[in-house]
């Protein structure tokens, strides 16, 4: 029998807290006939999850117009010594160790690294013209750099797709499955958002075992986690160079991505899996103007002669060695439990059911790895909508709630990265590859930056919103009495405003 209130618009609001992004203006009520049946048309939804913009490039496009453009400005530079040399002339020990030639050197060194950090890293010069507070005017901002704008207009689109959403159980689904197969900006800064659009959306309600083909195929998982450096010691070029094997790809495909931690596997397998993906690389930036970053098999690097992995041996078909493997593993029993335990702690509870992970676990493997039928399975459990509202929203989740609430609230896709750098959950910079933790943790702590922000957008909106209305269209019968009296008694329109925000109805689903 159920625990949770069976009121309808209390079932509507649950639905849209812990499936989705939050309620919209008039969300409960659309949806109280029946919140199951809303979930569930959201999945059957054409395009649902895919993110359309004619100005975002692939991921691989992207990185080679940032390559291009470092390498303009380095021949620019170049240029302006020698012309500079040619005029006054000195010797080249001065030119080489002057302070802006080395600091120039010093940044080109670094060109693989996210220019766009500075949109998502907390910056005072900002929250204090978010905080409007400012006496003088705030000086204009330089216009963005190629690199910078290439991140922003991921974000941005990543932004819009949560923002328009009807209920989010699918943009939900998108955010889960970009952390589980996680990349991270700090690595992969012009290739983490078409990352995301490339190998996680269109696979959202695919095949578990097309999904793992298709991000761990992708060149930003491949620079990520080193592979496409990774050389089979027996290959011509190991024969050749010399150069080395990388175990790291195979052992966190194993560890994270499939079967979990210690559910079998040994060293030996992971080496084997390790030469399997050898070959499974990208195609230099500097030699291939046209398809530079993109992701290609090559078979000098590919250790030759079968592998055994697991009990199993694989023989040696070039890239199809890999792809059997990959196959495999995504039918392989622990893989389901891995996935279950993962899903049913990120929509339900950090100490998930047992009875809710055994579910998930057999509809994932009777639909063989059908994502689209376990999610249908998530929301048609008892235990799901019968978890008391206990598990803690990251802050990104609470940061698009209350957007998704205020859809008129000034902002900017900047002010966005920095307000997730500033609560611990940069967009796409998990701080390993196991991605952002699922339990509250790791979010307890930064309950405090919240509320400096909440009283931030609180200064913005008090003039238009109306804290009463706000309570009914975040939370409506989610509020509890003492929620509703705080926001009733509070000392101002603003102070009501921040309050609403904070409720713990609010943080928690």
């Amino acid at each position: 029998m159920s625990t949770m209130p069976t009121d309808p618009k209390y079932q509507a609001a649950l639905a849209l807290h812990r499936f989705g992004l939050g309620p919209k203006a008039g969300a409960i009520d659309a949806i109280a006939s029946d919140p199951r049946g809303a979930l569930l048309a959201e999945l059957e939804r054409p395009g649902v999850g895919l993110v359309f913009d004619a100005n975002l490039m692939t991921a691989s496009k992207s990185s080679m117009a940032a390559f291009n453009f470092r390498q303009e400005e380095m021949a620019k530079r170049i240029a302006k010594q020698a012309e500079q040399q040619a005029a006054n002339p000195a010797p080249a020990a001065a030119i080489a160790n002057d302070p802006a030639n080395l600091a120039s050197a010093k940044a080109d060194a670094k060109a693989d690294k996210p220019d766009a950090k500075v949109d998502s890293k907390p910056d005072n010069k900002a929250e204090a013209k978010m905080d409007n507070k400012a006496d003088n005017k705030p000086a204009k901002p330089p216009e963005p750099t190629l690199q910078q704008r290439l991140f922003r207009n991921e974000a941005r689109a990543h932004f819009i797709a949560a923002n328009t959403a009807e209920i989010g159980f699918v943009e939900r689904l998108v955010w889960f499955w970009s952390n589980h197969f996680c990349v991270s900006a700090d690595v992969v800064p012009y290739m983490a958002g078409g990352y995301e659009r490339e190998a996680i959306r269109p696979n959202v309600l695919g095949r578990f075992a097309d999904m793992l083909v298709a991000a761990d195929g992708h060149p930003a998982m491949l620079i990520y986690l080193d592979n496409f450096r990774s050389v089979g010691p027996k290959s011509v070029a190991g024969l050749i160079g010399k150069v080395g094997l990388n175990e790291n790809f195979a052992r966190e495909i194993l560890e994270l991505h499939t079967l979990g931690v210690r559910t079998g596997y040994t060293q030996d397998d992971i080496i084997a899996f390790a030469k399997v993906l050898t070959g499974w690389t990208i195609l230099p930036a500097p030699t291939n103007p046209d398809h530079g970053q993109e992701f290609v098999f090559n078979p000098r690097l590919h250790e030759p002669g079968p592998q055994t992995i697991m009990g199993k041996v694989y023989a040696e078909v070039g890239v199809n060695q890999g792809r059997a493997v990959f196959a495999d593993l995504a039918r392989h029993p622990a893989t389901a439990m891995h996935v279950a335990t993962k899903l049913a702690r990120h929509f339900v509870a950090d100490d998930p059911p047992p009875a809710l992970i055994k579910t998930l676990e057999q509809r994932f493997r009777d639909s063989d790895g059908d994502l689209k039928e376990v999610a249908k399975a998530l929301v048609a459990a008892p235990e799901t909508w019968d978890a008391p509202i206990a598990k803690l929203k990251r802050p990104n989740e609470w940061l698009t709630a209350m957007r998704r609430a205020m859809p008129d609230m000034p902002g900017n896709v900047v002010e966005g990265l920095q307000a997730r750098a500033r609560l611990g959950e940069p967009l796409w910079r998990p701080p390993q590859p196991e991605g952002f933790l699922d339990v509250q943790g790791p979010w307890v702590d930064g309950l405090a930056q919240r509320l400096d922000i909440a009283e931030i957008i609180a200064t913005r909106v008090e003039a238009s919103i109306d804290p009463k209305e706000l309570l009914e269209t975040t939370l409506g019968p989610l509020a509890t009495t003492d929620t509703r009296r705080a926001v009733a008694r509070a000392d101002s329109r603003q102070q009501a405003i921040a309050i609403a925000l904070m409720a713990p109805e609010f943080h928690r689903r």
